[in-house]
């Protein structure tokens, strides 16, 4: 059983203290259903930062809750001292520091909530430009690489809708052909 999140703020306090000497900044902190291959993240963006837990990887394994508010506190303590950000040299310092030895947390992946079965690939015919989507586009959309403006009739995205998902092989059957083709 997770913890709810007012006691996510408590957790976040002793470990600031403990591991930050209280310099670690404030941040809300908020569970997230949708996370399904990741355990946690960080978002930069307003004040406070935002730090956010998978609810079902961590309902999953609630021992691995500590230890991954503390890499998401590590984050913010990095990007509040010094402006950086990802998995750096500062960052896995005081990720050992901390007592943690990997930046990676070993949970799998989670089943999603629920499967969509329709899925949607968006094309420009101009750069080939290719985005997978789960839903299709509610307005007009056109190609960001093509035209950073919001939108531009002369790159519109193609949508295609994929109606059959069929395993055609792995990567390793893939890498085995090429090598066999040299």
């Amino acid at each position: 059983m997770l913890p709810a999140e007012a006691d996510l703020q408590l957790l976040f306090a002793r470990l600031n203290y403990e591991f930050f000497s209280g310099e670690a900044p404030g941040c809300r902190i908020r569970y997230n259903a949708r996370f399904s291959n990741s355990a946690g993240r960080i978002s930069y963006t307003g004040q406070p930062m935002l730090i956010e837990l998978s609810s079902k990887q961590l309902g999953r394994r609630p021992d691995a809750l500590q230890e991954t508010l503390l890499h998401e506190m590590i984050h913010a303590w990095c990007y509040a001292r010094f402006k950086e950000m990802g998995h750096g040299a500062r960052f896995k310092r005081k990720l050992r520091e901390c007592g943690l030895s990997s930046i990676y947390h070993d949970l799998g992946n989670a089943p999603p909530l629920r499967e969509s079965t329709k899925r949607y690939i968006l094309r420009c015919e101009h750069c080939g430009l290719e985005a997978l989507r789960r839903s299709r586009p509610s307005k007009p959309s056109s190609c960001a690489r093509c035209n950073k403006r919001r939108f531009d009739p002369r790159f519109p995205l193609t949508v295609y809708e994929i109606v059959e998902m069929q395993a055609v092989g792995t990567t390793l059957e893939r890498t085995a052909a090429r090598k066999g083709r040299d």
